[in-house]
């Protein structure tokens, strides 16, 4: 069965499914009750909803008796479709309040490009919003509402506080239904669902569905600890299996969002991959830990300060990078101009490398994304073919053929991979007919001859592992070999 992550924004419209369910054991004694606590936090928990307008060039919706694809279906759009404008689309979702003078705290998918937005409170007086500050980064978006009194509003808790088997409660609005408590527990920390670049998310097992969605969850104090962004499911429906964003991840960008409408964040200016325990094998690393560079952005800040591919930055100002995805965060969280010192895996030693942090701006954003200038390639009219026994590969040169045939541009320099054999070290590792090597064991290579001569003698000098730097589809990453295989 495939899940898919879905953001919990809601329809206005609401199919009631019920389930009978027999008697279920709790592994746990659960809280006598959590009705004192669910009174304490609900006058703070808000509806929202948006107005979103369809684009220019839509065509209007199909009435819901029209079937899709019949012959109505034509006769509408050639009679009444071309002539109807496309009707506006409501979204629901949640929120919460986090100052009395009402500030409110909710996702960005919940309120953006919408046209018109209005939060509704838990005594069904309703107002208009004004978006004060989103952050698509971090899904996160602040909303102000002048509700000419004071309101009830909500503290933060500390998120890395919780534990897994800590009990949560969850309150927002479910379908539009009105407000609703759901109670579970933490299943998870720090999950990656591939959202973003900074996800580090809370899994509860409470029950949240659509227009759950900026919602907050509560730790058994009142505060809270985290904002419902998110549900793994196969139906569209709560399968027990949802996802929040930690508070003390939120905090500071709303409070910045608050502040000044927008999230400044700090910038290196590296790409970075996980270090594997082959990888980390073959870097001499002692364990599998800290963010490989696999490339260095040009007139970065990490150009600058002479980093270089093949680094493993270990600390970063004194704090330990633990894995890969810590460093974007910590990064993100540094102010602009603060020089910090790295810590760096270097040629089988650490070194220390001061580096002044930028700001990420659309600038650092384009010089990320941008093209390698292009280089004359080099002469490789003389192919020339090895199967490489050590690596189970076909290697050959790249000419021009070769880079017609896989696509290769001509400022990419290394040695192709032609073949695979089925099995083998470099199959093992996901390496594929196509992918460049560029480098073994941190050295350029040009021919098939030198990869295999290298590759052989790190073999007989009775080496764990084989560092290879692989061009793939214009994307450089670092991939270890287990020689103890080949």
């Amino acid at each position: 069965m495939n899940l898919i992550s879905k953001r919990l924004t809601a329809p206005a419209a609401l199919a009631l499914v019920l389930f009978a369910t027999g008697p279920a054991a709790l592994a746990a004694p659960a809280p006598e009750s959590f009705a004192p606590l669910a009174e304490k936090v609900t006058p703070a928990v808000v509806n929202i909803s948006s107005v979103h307008h369809p684009k220019a060039g839509a065509t209007a919706d199909l009435p819901p008796d029209i079937p899709p694809g019949s012959p109505f279906e034509f006769f509408f759009r050639q009679f009444g479709g071309q002539n109807a404008r496309p009707r506006e689309v409501m979204g629901l979702g949640s929120g919460f309040i986090i100052d009395p003078d009402g500030y409110v705290v909710t996702n960005n998918h919940v309120i953006d490009e919408a046209s018109g937005i209005k939060v509704t409170l838990p005594d069904g007086k309703q107002y208009d919003a004004k978006v004060i500050g989103a952050d698509p980064q971090t899904d996160l978006a602040v909303l102000k509402i002048d509700a000419k009194r004071k309101l009830p509003y909500l503290e933060w808790g500390d998120s890395d506080a919780l534990k897994v088997g800590d009990w949560i409660i969850a309150v927002g609005d479910p379908f539009g239904l009105g407000g609703s408590v759901t109670a579970g527990i933490v299943s998870a920390r720090s999950r990656d669902i591939h959202a973003g670049p900074f996800d580090d998310f809370i899994q509860v097992d409470a029950s949240i569905n659509q227009g759950n969605s900026g919602g907050p969850t509560f730790d058994m104090n009142g505060r809270v600890v985290g904002i419902n962004t998110a549900i793994a499911t196969p139906n569209g429906g709560s399968v027990g299996i949802g996802f929040a964003i930690p508070s003390n991840l939120a905090r500071p960008i709303i409070q910045q969002l608050r502040e000044g409408g927008k999230v400044q964040r700090g910038w290196l200016g590296v790409q970075v991959q996980e270090v594997t325990p082959e990888l980390a094998s073959a870097l001499g690393l002692s364990e599998p830990k800290g963010a490989l560079v696999s490339d260095v952005v040009p007139q970065s800040p990490a150009e600058k300060a002479k980093l270089k591919q093949g680094d493993v930055i270990l600390t970063f100002d004194g704090r330990d990078v633990k894995e890969m995805r810590d460093l974007p965060r910590i990064v993100a969280d540094t102010p602009a101009n603060k020089s910090v010192e790295l810590g760096i895996w270097r040629n089988g030693h650490e070194v220390k490398q001061a580096v002044t942090i930028a700001r990420q701006d659309k600038r650092a954003q384009e010089l990320a994304q941008g093209e390698t200038p292009e280089t004359p390639s080099a002469d490789n009219s003389n192919a020339e073919s090895v199967d490489s026994g050590t690596l189970g590969t076909t290697l050959s040169s790249l000419n021009d053929d070769a880079r017609q045939r896989y696509q290769i541009a001509d400022d990419v320099k290394g040695v192709v991979i032609t073949g695979v054999e089925p099995g083998g070290v470099a199959a093992e590792q996901g390496l594929r007919e196509g992918d460049v090597i560029v480098s073994v064991n941190q050295q350029d290579v040009s021919s098939p001859a030198e990869v295999e001569k290298l590759a052989k003698s790190a073999k007989d000098q009775k080496k764990d592992a084989l560092l290879l730097l692989v061009n793939r589809g214009g994307n450089q990453l670092f991939v270890g070999l287990n020689l103890s295989q080949a």
